[in-house]
């Protein structure tokens, strides 16, 4: 009888583990987990994370209906997003490799990329990746980097991280070029266009530089659609509203500005579109459970 463990991808001592200035990062090896470790993070849901994982072992990933089963010495790179369920099981033996997890505020000032604008993320291409022998070298190394670059004091350490989840993000989307085939619908298309739009107002370079498109009827026009077919597209390939993810983009500028900048609540207010700070910071407090100038 084959015996089935699930593994749980969770980083022991994660508040350890959380950028000053921005969000949570986490490099791990997937040998230390345990039950002790586990018990550390359990107020953590596995929703609030984007993970990249870089398994081996006689192990099943069980994903979106699908199985994607590795034998003995193979490798697999994995991409998992906040929305989308899915487990391992170990058949024999254990797994090794590395695992790395990150909140969607991990992602520096300087930078107009969300995790969900990368294909691997957000549906728009392959998640899974078997690798070849000569191809797992690659990745081994970057999450090693990730691990010695974590337990650095180096200043600036996240910012390196960050680029190591770059390089591993890029190094997979270059061994699968070619784009699965729902990337070529109307909806996917639509929502491509709408999410570069959304991604080109920021980062906000100078106090009250207003974003221009702030409302589903502005994006809707600017894509010359309906304001529903916009939103049905999105809802479609995101799961989202059109509403929710304009409303998330802004808080994560919002987020970005409170913490990186010397601008006023005011600034950032009228920055962002609203015609109140007071209605600023209700809207903050909503999204992320807390007002401006606490969070500040």
């Amino acid at each position: 009888m084959i015996d089935t463990q699930p593994i749980h991808v969770f980083a022991p001592g994660l508040l350890a583990a959380k950028d000053p200035s921005a969000g949570y990062f986490a490099a791990v090896r997937l040998e230390e987990f345990s039950e002790e470790s586990l018990s550390a993070t359990a107020s953590y849901s596995r929703k609030d994370f984007y993970k990249i994982s870089l398994v081996t072992g006689n192990t099943s990933y069980f994903y979106q209906g699908a199985e994607y089963r590795l034998n003995g010495d193979e490798w697999a790179l994995v991409f998992t997003n906040r929305d989308v369920p899915y487990r391992w099981e170990v058949h024999q033996g254990f797994c090794s490799g590395y695992a790395c997890m990150f909140t969607e505020d991990f992602l520096p000032l300087h930078t107009y990329l969300r995790p969900a604008d990368w294909a691997v993320f957000n549906g728009n291409a392959r998640s899974v990746f078997k690798l070849s022998k000569s191809d797992e070298p690659l990745f081994t190394g970057l999450f090693q980097k990730m691990l010695n670059e974590q337990a650095s004091t180096y200043a600036h350490k996240y910012d390196l991280l960050f680029l190591y989840v770059l390089e591993c993000i890029h190094g997979a989307l270059k061994l699968q070029p070619e784009p699965e085939n729902k990337s070529s619908t109307a909806s996917v298309r639509l929502t491509d266009t709408f999410r570069s739009l959304l991604a080109g107002q920021f980062p906000l370079a100078y106090p009250y530089q207003q974003v221009s498109l702030r409302t589903p009827q502005q994006f809707a026009e600017k894509l010359s659609v309906h304001t529903n077919s916009l939103n049905r597209a999105l809802k479609e390939t995101t799961g989202k509203t059109t509403t929710q993810l304009i409303n998330e983009r802004l808080m994560l500028e919002a987020r970005a500005l409170l913490v990186h900048s010397n601008w006023s609540i005011s600034q950032i207010s009228i920055s962002l579109g609203f015609e109140e700070p007071t209605h600023f910071a209700r809207a903050f407090r909503a999204y992320s459970g807390q007002s401006p100038s606490s969070l500040r």
